[in-house]
């Protein structure tokens, strides 16, 4: 299962919500989602289509919002934000925006050894050198792994071998 990012909401003066292309290109995306997310938007889609059947209104379609007001019209941004910070705050969370959240995605995956490609094209970043310009500082040991590697590649086989043979011998 896949969530699709084609477009953002801009709130105009009076409250009026307009939709609008994504920022970039690049910011138009389909995520891979987990098992366990796919669990619960699938919980939260089965909630909205009894809602919507009590109340005689149409299905949900695809191309319909996840977080919406039972009718389908969109919820201001700022509603979201503000359900985060009393979600955060009841789990000890405050302080913690709902931004941050995506940083931290971003964080877990570079730690997991994802390819940096990968992660760029998740965060719908314009170009890679944006993603690791903000990133690569939170993977310690980057370098000396990066080095560990360089060498076991150009130290050849037989002075391997013969190493652990001299270690073997020793013991």
């Amino acid at each position: 299962m896949t969530a699709s990012v084609n477009r953002t909401i801009k709130v105009l003066r009076g409250g009026v919500v307009k939709f609008r292309p994504t920022k970039t290109v690049k910011s138009r995306r389909l995520i891979d989602l987990t098992p366990a997310n796919c669990s619960v938007l699938r919980e939260h889609r089965a909630k909205q289509e009894k809602i919507r059947k009590s109340l005689n209104l149409p299905p949900i379609s695809d191309n319909d919002l996840v977080f919406s007001h039972f009718d389908g019209r969109p919820y201001l941004p700022d509603t979201i934000t503000h359900v985060w910070m009393m979600i955060a705050k009841r789990n000890g969370l405050a302080g913690i925006r709902l931004h941050d959240i995506r940083h931290s995605h971003a964080t877990i995956l570079f730690k997991q050894g994802v390819h940096p490609k990968i992660v760029q094209e998740r965060l719908g970043h314009a170009t890679i050198s944006t993603t690791l310009d903000i990133y690569s500082h939170v993977v310690p040991g980057l370098h000396a792994a990066a080095a560990a590697g360089f060498d076991s590649i150009l130290r050849p086989k037989e002075n391997r071998l013969e190493i652990e043979l001299k270690e073997l011998i020793q013991k």
